[in-house]
């Protein structure tokens, strides 16, 4: 058994929000204890006292690279980093080499999660196979081996046509279908987010609209089905306008945003820092002040940092020639919390963006909620712990990020799985991991 000690308890799905101890025995939450801890407890203590105990964060958008680019993460590396941000789970996009498009490759990541993992990691699967947008995949045998949704991410489904079959298929069995929203035709050839930042620098532009008309035809497609569909790394205003509206409209669509997108704009490429360009590009500071606006109001339904792991030489290039993407499960919880500041949100709302509303999302049963008899995935954040995101600080295989070297505020000081101590940075805390 493990008592976590006079922390503030956060559980957005309970509503709870006091100080108390939690007990977790036997891989489960087991009960809340209000006021002052239990006298006498024989099992192990951890003491969180000043700091919250929320439920185990849950990323839900995630590369780890394995299998076939091993070289830039994999799944030890990749859960290693997510532990030491916070997170106890992750949902692992299908862009690696084979691509998981087949049973097999689903239960292969599965097996390695389970051998290697210290965080869950939930596979989605591939929408097309081999993700080239030309012939659905089977989702019920996907289903069944172990994807938690469907996505084509780094690549658009192309085709309206096949995107309303897929949602079509997946309605009835009550899968997600997760989309990159980009139409290439009006992304082609693009590095960053057209605008003036791009112009001066010479750098061919992605436009706003390239986003947002996808966004607009997979919510219509949405509409003309009846599917579930959730919108990735939203970076625009009008991308947010239109989840806001399809919202309004009772349509079944959820959405993200990612760190990055509400912390910095394109003024970030200065220098030409590839570690800033990713895809969709940064954008300006109306769209940021946008997404910002989405999170405050519950448009946004999750944060989901999009980590993308790449080696040294594919970022230490020409601009153009740069691969697109960045780490992020070690700083989006510090980049999230720094919400807080002026009271943009509430503690609650920081959770729930990165916890209970994923969990719900994907339909991650026991996740997401510290409620009697939820799985034991909880973590500890420090809200005041001041730390400088360094080189020596990265779990990761990879060093894209253009945090590096930003001093933060809050940071994860314990991450549990499964009752199992993963992550810790606290004294007399030891890892299980």
């Amino acid at each position: 058994m493990l008592l976590i000690e006079g922390g503030r308890v956060i559980d957005p799905k309970s509503r709870r929000d006091e100080t108390g101890s939690l007990l977790l025995s036997d891989g489960k939450v087991k009960e809340f204890l209000p006021g002052d801890p239990p006298k006498g407890f024989a099992g192990e203590v951890i003491h969180a006292g000043g700091k919250w105990v929320v439920p185990g964060l849950i990323d839900m958008h995630v590369h780890l690279r394995e299998p076939g680019y091993e070289w830039k993460e994999d799944i030890r590396s990749g859960t290693a980093a997510a532990a030491g941000g916070g997170f106890t789970s992750v949902a692992c996009m299908a862009n690696t080499k084979p691509v998981n498009d087949h049973p097999e490759i689903t239960r292969h990541i599965l097996e390695k999660a389970r051998r290697d993992g210290a965080a869950n990691v939930f596979p989605v699967a591939a929408v097309t196979l081999g993700l080239e947008g030309k012939e659905m995949v089977n989702f019920s045998e996907l289903a069944e081996a172990g994807a938690v949704a469907f996505s084509d991410d780094g690549k658009p489904v192309a085709s309206p046509l096949l995107m309303r079959r897929a949602l079509e298929y997946a309605r009835p069995f009550g899968f997600l279908i997760l989309v990159h929203p980009e139409d290439h035709d009006l992304a082609e050839g693009g590095s960053a987010h057209e605008g003036w930042t791009a112009q001066k620098l010479g750098i061919p532009g992605i436009p706003a609209v390239a986003e947002e008309v996808a966004i607009a035809r997979d919510i219509l497609l949405a509409r003309q089905t009846g599917g579930r569909l959730h919108l990735q790394h939203i970076s625009t205003r009008m991308g947010v306008d239109l989840l806001r509206m399809a919202k309004r409209a009772g349509l079944n669509v959820t959405g993200e945003t990612a760190p990055q997108y509400f912390t910095l704009t394109d003024a970030a490429l200065e220098g030409y820092d590839t570690n800033a360009k990713m895809n969709p590009p940064l954008r300006d500071e109306d769209d940021r002040m946008a997404i910002l606006e989405g999170i405050q109001d519950g448009t946004i339904d999750a944060v989901a940092c999009d980590h993308a792991p790449h080696e040294e030489y594919v970022k230490r290039c020409e601009f153009v020639a740069a691969a697109n993407g960045i780490i992020g499960l070690q700083s989006s919880l510090a980049l999230t919390l720094a919400l807080l500041a002026g009271g943009k949100v509430a503690p609650a709302r920081v959770v729930d963006l990165l916890s209970a509303a994923p969990a719900r999302i994907l339909s991650l049963k026991g996740k997401g909620s510290l409620a009697p008899g939820a799985d034991a995935d909880v973590t500890v954040i420090d809200p005041d712990r001041e730390w400088t995101f360094g080189p020596e600080e990265i779990l990761s295989k990879s060093r894209n990020s253009p945090f590096l070297g930003w001093k933060f505020r809050g940071r994860a000081v314990a991450t549990i799985c499964g009752g199992s101590v993963r992550h810790s940075t606290l004294p007399g805390v030891s890892s299980h991991a």
